[in-house]
């Protein structure tokens, strides 16, 4: 019986040969374990675990001993994890670099091969591997780029020559509603923009805060939060808070306007790269998705914490 199974799982591992890869693994003998016992339990031949650790026939299994195993693996379909290079800086832990890069802990792990509790040296690179989203804001910024400067072009275009068609237009005369009236009613887009954004916000207020949340049952954490208010108004933004801090215009301080995003570093030791991201209201005021506080809420910009660990502010609109 046991030549009949043995044979029997030699011919499915030669069918399937095309398709998959075999693979020594580890094995650790346990009591009451034998080569036909191992062999089944990991769909290989007892031939195959004997080649493989130089095993005579009759050979006495150890309990405890690790020995390899072939073992089929079949070909993955996925297609190859994209990454990127990451140099290692001071105060860097596999936690903050996987927030930072919006992946985990074990793909960082897996594409390095690091084992848990393995040391960061300051310097290192590491393979990150890249979220699709993150991937397509590159492209995307690239394209609104080249549509705004095609639309700016244009538009340059259309004032020039509504200026020469005005200049051939003067008129003596005028109508007598135009003393009455004022010719100044042109509408602040701007503005407008402005506070459409700063009232979906102040909607939220209140709502809990879910790390990794991005409206989903009415929770944010502080990226999700930012990018939900800009969806709402029709702006898409990165989904993390260091790529939102790369994307639009950089705003000085002094010069900030409802509704721009507004970037800290909240890291106990000041890290110096950015964590967290608010939306800028007026009056030195800020509405954000807080963890400390575990919802959205209102903050002053003066507030001692959050004024020390200003990074900076963007107008993605």
């Amino acid at each position: 019986m046991k030549k009949i199974t043995t044979l029997l799982l030699t011919l499915s591992l030669a069918s399937g040969v095309a398709h998959a890869a075999i693979q020594n693994v580890n094995y650790k003998i346990k009591s009451g374990d034998s080569l036909y016992k191992i062999a089944t339990k990991n769909n290989t031949t007892i031939n195959k675990i004997r080649k493989a650790n130089n095993l005579k026939k009759g050979a006495v299994l150890k309990v405890g001993k690790v020995i390899k195993v072939p073992k089929v693996v079949p070909a993955s379909k996925k297609k190859p994890v994209v990454t990127a290079d990451y140099r290692i800086q001071k105060g860097d832990t596999l936690y903050s670099i996987a927030h930072k890069h919006q992946t985990t802990i074990y793909k960082i792990r897996k594409a390095n091969a690091l084992e848990k509790n393995a040391v960061l040296k300051i310097g290192s690179v590491l393979k990150v591997p890249q979220n699709k989203k993150s991937l397509r804001y590159t492209s995307t910024r690239k394209k609104a780029s080249a549509t705004k400067l095609a639309t700016s072009l244009s538009n340059s275009n259309l004032e020039t020559i509504s200026l020469k068609k005005s200049e051939t237009k003067k008129t003596s005369t005028f109508a007598f509603k135009d003393i009455f009236t004022s010719k100044s009613k042109s509408k602040n887009v701007v503005p407008d923009k402005c506070h459409r954004i700063t009232s979906v916000a102040k909607t939220k207020l209140g709502n809990r805060y879910v790390w990794g949340a991005t409206g989903k049952r009415n929770t944010f954490d502080c990226s999700g939060f930012t990018k939900f208010v800009y969806k709402k108004n029709g702006i898409d933004i990165p989904r993390t808070s260091i790529n939102q801090s790369k994307y639009g215009k950089f705003v000085k301080r002094d010069e900030l306007r409802k509704g721009d995003l507004v970037f800290f570093d909240t890291s106990k030791r000041k890290r110096g790269y950015v964590n967290h991201v608010g939306i800028y209201i007026g009056d030195n005021k800020f509405i954000h998705a807080s963890s400390a506080k575990k919802k959205v809420v209102i903050t002053s910009l003066s507030k001692k914490f959050y004024s020390n660990r200003y990074k900076g502010a963007r107008r993605p609109s």
